[in-house]
């Protein structure tokens, strides 16, 4: 039966109303699933079966880069104010991010290289390598690369601005830096910061809410480094040693960035304690 505000009924028993207030938002009008929904436009003719799970796994990617985009920033912005539970809280949220991020490649991988191969030659130029939400994550981690926004032609003006503003502002490690420092420890050279972090791992009863910040960036980096390891042996599993669509030397170039580390200082503390 239908009511002023909307309509209304039983559902197993439970009195239910649908469209409350009247309607003015519904579950698919607040979520835009029209327009998310017709996102997924296939480039093969005929279509092939395939690059619908391509094209959705690959905008599930961009959407989490979003979120982990959005949580980096206010952890660092957090860090920089003095509220440290508040950054490690959402590097929390962002390390179960990343583990999604790897798992996902499972599904990707229910895709044989027989049915890639259908709509593979499609994607050229385009490339994950293409991917600015992807060098955002990292220049904001701290693994800076202004040759990316050099090479990479394809970029559009907003596209370089975006990367342009992270080149700029501060990174994760200059946030803990700035945690450091407000401590009490000197950050000035490596070898100041070697120190501090000794000594913050030497006594975890004083320096505890540092201590655990250091931790959960280093368990961001070693999700990072997790997923870039995952990411090769599937492009290896699906292509071999094919060139990649954008022009890459595809697993090859992968491989080259599997030693990438965003805080090799925290990395060496291992090697002291």
């Amino acid at each position: 039966m239908s009511s002023g505000d909307g309509v209304a009924g039983r559902w197993d028993g439970v009195d239910v109303h649908f469209g409350e207030a009247g309607g003015r938002l519904t579950y698919g009008s607040y979520l835009r699933l029209a327009e998310l929904l017709d996102q997924q436009r296939l480039e093969s003719d005929p279509p092939a079966h395939d690059e619908l799970l391509f094209i959705t796994i690959h905008q599930v990617y961009e959407l989490w880069f979003k979120q982990v985009l959005h949580e980096l920033t206010a952890s660092r912005d957090a860090m920089l104010s003095g509220e440290l539970w508040l950054a490690e809280h959402l590097l929390r949220r962002v390390h179960t991010i990343e583990r999604t991020l790897t798992q996902q490649v499972d599904i990707l991988e229910t895709m044989t290289p027989q049915d890639f191969g259908e709509f593979r030659h499609r994607l050229s130029p385009a490339s994950g390598f293409q991917s600015v939400q992807f060098r955002e994550i990292e220049f904001l981690s701290g693994a800076k690369d202004p040759s990316f926004v050099r090479r990479f032609r394809g970029l559009t003006e907003v596209e370089k601005e975006r990367l342009g503003r992270r080149l700029e502002e501060p990174t994760l490690w200059d946030a803990f830096l700035v945690v450091l420092e407000k401590a009490g420890f000197g950050t000035g050279t490596e070898d100041s910061v070697r120190d501090a972090l000794r000594k913050v791992a030497g006594d975890r009863s004083h320096y505890a809410a540092v201590w655990e910040l250091a931790e959960v960036l280093l368990q961001h980096d070693e999700l990072a480094a997790a997923w870039r390891a995952r990411h090769v042996v599937m492009v290896e599993r699906m292509i071999g040693t094919k060139p990649g669509t954008g022009g890459s030397s595809g697993a090859g170039y992968l491989r080259s960035r599997l030693d990438l580390r965003y805080y090799p200082l925290l990395w060496d503390l291992r090697t002291t304690l």
